[in-house]
């Protein structure tokens, strides 16, 4: 591997690893008997989703908060987000006594919504997508000072999420392949890194749903483009990765080895493997990489590991779902 490949240095991810141990929870690693039945080679699931918050988000929103100067936390953060970012984000901020305004579109389910404002943050609902959110996002950054904290394409962001990689090197030190959810590439782009600067011969596999997904679109192109934002059982995969995107592109370009794209079937079967399988709770975005190994979409060289990045689904949609029915939420608007 070309070692121009690396945008972060190794030590990025343990100094954010100090940083946030004692505000985080290092979720367990388990192995699953029907998956590695399944796919003929040793199975292991990071359940993120039992992480504080209910998502994987908590971890780089906290070690961006931490890293703010004195001014900076004194203005308050500001976020755009599908969900579990503004809920991570809301958290952080809460913990370290920062002010937080969570700006979201009108694509957002309620229950996270509602996770958000139970974190203290407050929230603003703009537009019907991401980038409409953004706009009240970038008013409040310039006539208030606020810091403005992204999902995805920031280096502390980042560097927070990829200390997820580092627990699963200790834990699977085997691993050859890892499956991580694909959306604006924050976590796979930490996790490809902190991963592959140590093992560089690990194949990342990035999961996404077909309907809307913007960084395999962007991919495709060779640069990033705008994607429409449409309904999906994955919601928190939704949304674009920004045209000027800095980070997170590239580093899906270089190290990612492969990306796979779900159904909506496909998707509401790994909400179900989850739950009636590995007695999970697993919203859809958190799932797709236990759909991808259903659908037998994903090739796996050797031990691998799938991480379940979320669980902050709707609990009469996952009623709904695990009881299978065929949930078309593109007829009803949301998840």
């Amino acid at each position: 591997m070309n070692p121009n490949s690396f945008q972060f240095a190794p030590e990025t991810f343990t100094q954010a690893r100090t940083r946030i141990a004692d505000r985080i929870l290092r979720t367990p690693m388990v192995h699953s008997t029907s998956l590695s039945e399944r796919a003929g080679v040793p199975v292991h699931l990071k359940l993120e989703q039992l992480q504080k918050t209910g998502s994987f988000k908590l971890r780089g929103a906290t070690n961006a908060v931490l890293a703010l100067d004195e001014t900076a936390q004194a203005n308050g953060v500001v976020g755009v987000s599908t969900g579990n970012h503004g809920r991570g984000l809301a958290y952080a901020a809460r913990q370290a006594g920062v002010k937080c305004i969570i700006c979201m579109s009108r694509l957002v389910p309620q229950n996270k919504i509602e996770g958000i404002k139970a974190q203290g943050a407050e929230v603003r609902i703009v537009g019907s997508s991401q980038d409409e959110a953004q706009v009240e996002v970038d008013r409040l950054v310039d006539e208030e000072g606020m810091t403005l904290l992204p999902p995805f394409d920031h280096k502390d962001i980042i560097a927070g999420q990829g200390t997820l990689g580092l627990e699963l090197l200790e834990d699977v030190p085997e691993v050859e392949t890892v499956l991580v959810p694909l959306s604006g590439g924050g976590l796979i782009s930490g996790v490809a890194e902190a991963v592959k600067a140590r093992k560089p011969d690990v194949k990342i596999i990035g999961v996404s749903m077909e309907r809307g997904a913007a960084m395999a679109a962007s991919q495709a192109a060779g640069h990033p483009v705008q994607v429409p934002e449409l309904p999906t059982l994955a919601d928190s995969l939704g949304g674009g990765i920004g045209l000027e995107n800095r980070y997170t592109f590239n580093v899906v370009r270089d190290l990612v080895d492969n990306i796979v794209l779900l159904n909506e079937a496909e998707i509401a079967a790994g909400i179900r493997h989850a739950y009636w399988q590995e007695r999970q709770v697993v919203e859809g975005s958190g799932a797709v990489c236990l759909a991808a190994l259903v659908a037998e979409k994903a090739k796996l060289a050797g031990p691998s590991v799938a991480l379940l990045s979320g669980c902050n689904i709707d609990m009469n949609m996952h009623q709904r779902i695990i009881s299978g029915e065929d949930v078309d939420v593109a007829g009803e608007g949301e998840t």
